[in-house]
């Protein structure tokens, strides 16, 4: 059997961009691994029978236990339904694109891109991985066979390394050998760590493995993170997270899976971004920035003003001059429950206390004038939290995600500024039937007036020349945006 490859010569998608005259990077296209290859890779790796541990447990297999188990068992372990159909399959051909790199390489165009940074979908779930001889040799294996894939593409693709970070030692490792070794310059780091916590794990396996703490690598870490975050730096790598938060409290509905999907990635990274924020990671390393897929910006916008908004309200010279239980004037406020109290209080007066309620003492702090939970950030003024937020937060969102408005209302955003936004197409998965209409989506928020064609412009292309080059300058070169990079980087000097 003949298939027929001719295609239209012009999608409108590269139409559209001809017309836009600047190149457009995809920061999330998703491709699915060739099966076979990769086990070759992981028997390279780690040997006949880890191969055979591998099949039988299959990354993020215990999220999909939920198959196995009886209606019974599903809801007396609330174990969450997981998603299902999750790739293209109504057209052929863009199933195959995601599988095989040099027909995504021909087609990349077509969706109106000029450089895609490509996130496979093993190499996303590998640092989740419990077991660490097996989370090693999985990222190592899929990171081997990735960078050979993608090696003769790299003039519009890029794959990006999975670096697991149970430890900062571990993440280093695989990330220089990522590096140095294999030649790749995107990575993709887990969005936290689910860590036993130590007072239950005395109830046994199975409540240890429920009842666990989220690590995110910086407020209240296990770890010091930072020798991770110095060896980004120092190999110039800008580290991004593909997390899910489905199977955590508020995703863990037994029959629906739509409810435990809505907003998971945005809730996961949420977590991380407040935790490296509240962890000073971004004032400890100004040069570093991050980027957290798939979750859209709305909630980058809404976070960035909620910080804002929780300093203003709650840093600590605000508290000790509104709200410390010091400055009560309680002769005052024994006179107003005398003339307003009446009954309530009659013969009571001298029970009146500090008026603030019987968990006051429980609630206070041991030392009120040493309490600041801004400090590790070095919050003193509103424009650090823009500096130290704003400056090092990018967010991906797919083409067609109209609340992408909030991340560029900068008549609502604090300091009028916009919240850094960028494509993440997610192309490959199910949200994206036509893997060319990229462009065409995201261009149709400009002409339906839902953002402006300069925000237009940030969104497909000035966000992720910024990001991809804030520590490495030649990340474009050698491919099909290197002159718009450089004209870029001119800008910048």
């Amino acid at each position: 059997m003949t298939i027929a490859l001719d295609r239209p010569q012009k999608t409108r998608s590269a139409q559209i961009r001809e017309k836009l005259g600047y190149p457009i990077v995809d920061t999330d296209v998703h491709t699915q691994e060739f099966e076979p290859a990769v086990l070759d890779y992981l028997e390279q790796v780690g040997g006949t029978a880890l191969v055979e541990r591998f099949k039988e447990n299959l990354p993020g297999s215990s999220r999909f236990k939920w198959y196995k188990q009886t209606w019974e068992e599903r809801f007396a372990s609330r174990t969450n339904r997981p998603n299902w159909w999750g790739r293209p399959t109504k057209n052929t051909l863009n199933l195959a694109t995601i599988s095989l790199p040099k027909l995504l390489h021909e087609r990349l165009q077509e969706a109106g891109t000029d450089f895609a940074v490509v996130y496979p979908n093993l190499a996303t779930m590998a640092p989740n991985i419990g077991n660490e001889e097996m989370r090693r040799a999985v990222c190592r294996a899929v990171n081997h066979y990735h960078a050979d894939i993608f090696r003769p593409y790299s003039d519009r693709l890029t794959p990006i390394a999975a670096i697991p970070l149970h430890t900062p030692e571990e993440g280093i490792e695989e990330l220089e050998y990522a590096v140095n070794v294999l030649g790749l310059k995107a990575i993709q780091i887990p969005g936290y760590v689910r860590r036993p916590i130590p007072a239950f794990e005395k109830y046994g396996k199975e409540v240890a493995n429920e009842v666990v703490w989220i690590d995110n690598f910086g407020l209240d870490s296990q770890y010091d993170y930072d020798p991770f975050w110095a060896k980004c730096v120092e190999l110039k790598v800008v580290p991004t997270t593909h997390a899910s938060s489905q199977g955590w409290t508020t995703q863990r509905s037994v029959t629906n899976a739509q409810y435990n999907h809505i907003n998971h990635f945005a809730f996961a990274a949420e977590a991380l971004c407040k935790s490296l924020f509240f962890g000073g990671v971004t004032r400890r390393f100004p040069q570093l920035k991050f980027a957290f897929l798939e979750g859209g910006s709305a909630w980058g916008a809404s976070l960035y003003a909620d910080i804002i908004w929780h300093w203003e309200t709650r840093n600590k010279q605000h508290l000790l001059s509104h709200n410390n239980p010091a400055i009560i004037d309680k002769e005052a406020l024994v006179e107003l429950y005398t003339r307003y109290g009446g009954e309530l209080v009659d013969g009571r007066l001298d029970k009146i206390g500090d008026g603030l309620g019987f968990h006051h003492q429980l609630l206070a702090p041991e030392n009120p004038g040493e309490l600041d939970e801004f400090e590790l950030a070095g919050i003193e003024k509103p424009e650090d939290v823009r500096d130290r937020f704003l400056n090092h937060f990018y967010f991906g969102t797919e083409s067609d995600d109209t609340r992408v408005s909030q991340a560029f209302n900068r008549a609502a955003n604090p300091f009028g500024d916009r919240v850094k936004a960028f494509l993440g197409s997610d192309s490959g998965h199910w949200d994206v039937p036509d893997i060319t209409a990229v462009t065409a989506n995201a261009y149709s928020m400009a002409e339906r007036e839902i953002i402006t064609e300069e925000d237009l412009r940030y969104f497909l292309s000035i966000h992720p020349l910024e990001l991809y080059t804030s520590l490495n300058q030649d990340f474009f070169k050698g491919t099909g945006v290197e002159k718009a990079a450089n004209e870029y980087l001119a800008t910048k000097k």
